[in-house]
């Protein structure tokens, strides 16, 4: 692979790495790092440049890198929840701050509460405000798949 098909893979397809993990761990800093490493191993493994291949490749070494991750992190993630949930209740600031901040914190509360396939759906429709035909298209899934992932997702962040 030369440098300058790495460039052009890099730019094209970074972003939709990133996006991919983003939904599955509901993490930006997760979605960096691993984003990163994925493109990381494609240059250091010198894969061989095919247009139409290159994209289904870079999803699944950045699912590989994520289930890893997941396995090693798995204790750690435990605990990051429980601060946050510790979190919630220590805010001392101005009133509005911390509405603001509580808001945000249920938020993501919510959000760390949805199944995977449920909070990748949620992102895409809301976030991203893609079509539910979009999103089943990208995911490889049914349009009744998106609705159903869509409908629990949404009945678990109204409780």
């Amino acid at each position: 692979m030369t440098k300058e098909d790495f460039q052009k893979i890099y730019k094209s397809y970074v972003r939709k790495i990133w996006n991919y993990i983003y939904y599955r761990s509901g993490s930006s800093n997760i979605a960096d790092d691993i984003s990163q490493e994925t493109f990381i191993k494609v240059w250091e493994k010198q894969i061989e440049y095919q247009e139409k291949k290159i994209l289904p490749l870079l999803y699944k070494i950045s699912r590989e890198l994520f289930i890893d991750y997941i396995r090693k992190n798995k204790v750690q993630t435990e605990y990051v929840e429980e601060i946050k949930f510790q979190l919630k209740d220590s805010i001392d600031s101005t009133y509005d701050k911390y509405n603001k901040e509580e808001m945000l914190m249920k938020c993501e509360i919510a959000l760390v509460n949805l199944s995977e396939k449920e909070r990748t759906v949620f992102l895409m429709s809301r976030k991203d405000e893609l079509k539910y035909k979009e999103i089943a298209e990208s995911l490889n899934i049914s349009i009744k798949a998106v609705e159903k992932r869509m409908s629990n997702a949404l009945k678990k962040i109204k409780l």
